[in-house]
């Protein structure tokens, strides 16, 4: 009787997370595992199926002359977006999270370029950046910053830092609005009793709010890493990962292995290379960040 009490009890539990098992697996599991098998196949221009191909993408992968370069960069990329992206959100949280006249309205000023589609933000940027008409080398010449227009996006490491730029720009709501969640969820009552016991506000700062704020910072930045890992829109609308592959990413390399190269055994090898590295890069941070520590 008990256990047929316990079975009916797992079918029960079965019932409500079965759909959302079945849709982890159709849309998680099956795309990584037909990535992987993709990887390890022969696979001709037209996308048919020649045969095993066992490693020999991957070491058709490692034996382009532009990737250690490529993955250099996209480490400088990620790294450099994600790190200045938190360190401005902070600030802009804290911001947030103060009282004053018209607080709402910067509020929803601040989630625009959230809401606004990444490629279109990224289009009017290239546009501000161009050499003849645009808004920035207009605005450096009048105040005399510059004498003659700049191709901006014609020299790789100023083309990537705009790049980085912009994609600040588009991850800053998202990780703002993530902190000054984790800045409301902190009790009144913490900030009282370091008063009370003589804290300033750097001190206050540094000892009570940062270690508090550390679930709500693990959460942004671990979502800022795949995302800017993974980004595609901002690097094509701007440069194409041109001239050649200077601006290039292992995204929109990979991009370029199977749309021009037309080579799908080895931008699925990129593919798998990417979701390994971003794997290993939120491992990293979290060790980092001692979350083993704070689990158990």
């Amino acid at each position: 009787m008990r256990k047929r009490g316990q079975r009916a009890g797992s079918a029960f539990v079965l019932l409500w997370i079965g759909p959302a098992l079945t849709l982890i697996l159709v849309v998680v599991v099956w795309p990584v595992i037909e990535m992987i098998r993709a990887s390890l196949l022969r696979i001709s221009r037209s996308g048919r199926t020649l045969g095993f191909e066992g490693l020999g993408n991957y070491l058709d992968l490692l034996a382009e002359r532009d990737l250690p370069e490529i993955l250099l960069r996209t480490l400088v990329w990620v790294v450099g977006v994600v790190v200045v992206t938190t360190v401005l959100s902070l600030g802009l949280g804290q911001l947030l999270n103060q009282r004053f006249p018209g607080r709402t309205a910067v509020r929803w000023a601040v989630i625009v370029p959230w809401a606004a589609s990444v490629l279109m933000t990224a289009l009017i940027w290239r546009w501000m950046l161009n050499n003849y008409f645009g808004l920035v080398n207009q605005v450096l010449m009048d105040l005399r910053v510059l004498e003659e227009p700049v191709n901006w996006l014609a020299h790789p490491n100023l083309a990537l830092l705009w790049m980085m730029w912009v994609a600040v720009f588009v991850s800053l709501p998202f990780t703002s609005f993530v902190i000054l969640a984790g800045l409301q969820a902190i009790p009144n009552e913490v900030y009282e009793a370091a008063r009370i016991d003589g804290a300033g506000p750097l001190k206050t700062y540094v000892m009570i709010t940062l270690p508090l704020l550390r679930p709500a910072l693990l959460v942004g930045s671990i979502i800022n890493v795949i995302n800017v890992f993974n980004s595609f829109p901002i690097i094509w609308v701007m440069t194409q990962g041109g001239p050649g592959h200077a601006t290039d990413t292992t995204t929109t390399f990979m991009y370029k292995l199977a749309v021009f190269d037309q080579d799908v055994g080895d931008s699925a090898a990129m593919a798998v290379v990417n979701f390994l590295l971003i794997i290993v890069m939120v491992l990293l941070y979290l060790r980092a960040l001692r979350w083993r520590e704070e689990v158990g």
